[in-house]
């Protein structure tokens, strides 16, 4: 994996775009640094010679964006709430930000497409995803009060898990 500077910068930037979400002041701030560990995170998965390491890396890149665009949007409306208090409830807002997050960090009820992911991936590759990948989105969603909805997706991550 450290053949070559390239890996290592790709290496150091995600570690950097994790230090930004976890130190961050604001939820925009945490959303950037979510990009750069994700835009840093494609080029170490992608592998010239495998085809799988490629289609995982377009599957890794598509539910991401995704994830990162439907968190966009939950910190605009929690802007507009704050700044021009709009009827919108902060616990709906709440909702859509776990649920990116979740969706982000591959926990149930939005794990569907990590299993097709990690199979296209090497073991160095799989490791970092299921280590590194996971902090920033776990330290954002520590910072949410919706104890509650988080049992209840921790219960359904341990029996998915276990079947």
């Amino acid at each position: 994996m450290f053949n070559n500077s390239s890996k290592i910068l790709f290496l150091m930037m995600m570690v950097t775009g994790t230090l930004i979400t976890v130190t961050s002041n604001s939820w925009l701030g945490a959303w950037m640094g979510l990009e750069i560990n994700l835009l840093s995170f494609i080029p170490l998965m992608s592998d010239s010679n495998n085809l799988k390491s490629t289609e995982a890396s377009l599957k890794y890149f598509l539910t991401q964006a995704l994830a990162s665009t439907v968190l966009l949007f939950a910190v605009i409306l929690l802007m507009l709430k704050n700044f021009m208090n709009s009827e919108i409830s902060e616990s709906f807002i709440s909702m859509i930000l776990l649920s990116t997050l979740l969706m982000k960090s591959g926990a149930a009820p939005f794990h569907f497409w990590f299993p097709n992911l990690m199979d296209g991936l090497n073991w160095l590759n799989a490791l970092l995803l299921m280590t590194w990948q996971k902090i920033a989105p776990l330290m954002l969603i520590s910072y949410l009060n919706l104890k509650e909805i988080l049992i209840i997706s921790v219960i359904l991550s341990v029996m998915v898990g276990a079947l």
